[in-house]
């Protein structure tokens, strides 16, 4: 039997994060052998996570990487408790995870799975690496991603412009950071109202309608009143749901739409917003 040493103990929390008395439980265990005491603590942060299963993971962080390819990422990963969330293993592990998402990792949860154990061994919470995006440009433009609350919410935006010059230029990167600014202010459900599902157009209108026919004042107008009123109803509904028609909340009476061609008249160019992601922590 080899030797329980607190160097060997130290040895195996430096390798597995696990706790000191873990590790030596696990190392008297397996009679001293290193790589047996590793499986054992695997296993035991495999037997926690599904014994805490039902155990709601809600806390947690938001992370954001970008490899030199390029690509950027975002991700979420939740933990049980805001206090193990600030541990600094549970951070370094949630930015590995976003690093490993931006160079391109099919499964983070899977390819992370050993470590994942490991960090549920030490702290005895309940787990996940939730949720990840991962963008690469779709043309000329940038990138933009952006942190906020510290860690409670994340965005990724990418914004695009016709000129390769544009992209060096300050407005534009401030451009594309106020459009970062406004999704994690606002938190739109789509970019524009070609994205709203036609049953939710279908249920909004349905209840202008009713709303309508319900009130006296309003019941008997004829039906191209009730029409324009309708319509005026969902571009309010519009305008508060969808990026591009969001008002810019750094400059009021100014849409995100408007702002976008402004911006863009100023640097000579046209600048669109292609696509952004919205993280929030809990909210899947």
């Amino acid at each position: 039997m080899a030797e329980v040493t607190m160097e060997t103990i130290k040895e195996l929390r430096a390798l597995t994060n696990a706790g000191m008395m873990d590790c030596k439980k696990a190392l008297i265990e397996t009679n001293g052998d290193m790589e047996e005491a590793i499986k054992v603590l695997r296993k035991k942060g495999q037997a926690i996570q599904v014994k805490r299963a039902d155990k709601e993971a809600k806390e947690g962080l938001v992370a954001t990487a970008s490899c030199p390819c390029g690509a950027v990422a975002l991700v979420e990963v939740n933990c049980e408790t805001d206090f193990v969330a600030k541990t600094d293993g549970f951070k370094n592990f949630v930015a590995k995870a976003a690093e490993k998402a931006a160079a391109g990792e099919a499964d983070v949860a899977a390819a992370m799975s050993e470590e994942l154990s490991a960090l549920v061994a030490s702290t005895g919470e309940n787990m996940k690496i939730t949720r990840t995006a991962r963008y690469t440009l779709q043309g000329t433009g940038k990138i933009e991603a952006y942190i906020h609350m510290g860690g409670k919410i994340g965005v990724l935006v990418e914004v695009g412009c016709t000129k390769e010059e544009t992209v060096a230029k300050p407005e534009f990167a401030e451009f594309a950071r106020d459009i970062a600014l406004q999704v994690a202010a606002l938190a739109p459900r789509w970019l524009d109202d070609s994205e709203i599902p036609a049953d939710i157009v279908e249920s909004e209108k349905a209840l202008y309608l009713q709303q309508l026919e319900a009130d006296p004042k309003n019941a008997n107008k004829p039906e191209k009143i009730k029409e324009g009123i309708i319509s005026g109803k969902f571009r309010k509904f519009a305008a508060e749901n969808c990026l591009v028609d969001q008002e810019f909340v750094k400059i009021s009476k100014t849409s995100i739409k408007q702002h976008a061609a402004n911006v863009g008249k100023a640097l000579g160019d046209t600048l669109t917003i292609r696509r952004y992601t919205r993280f929030q922590l809990g909210q899947h």
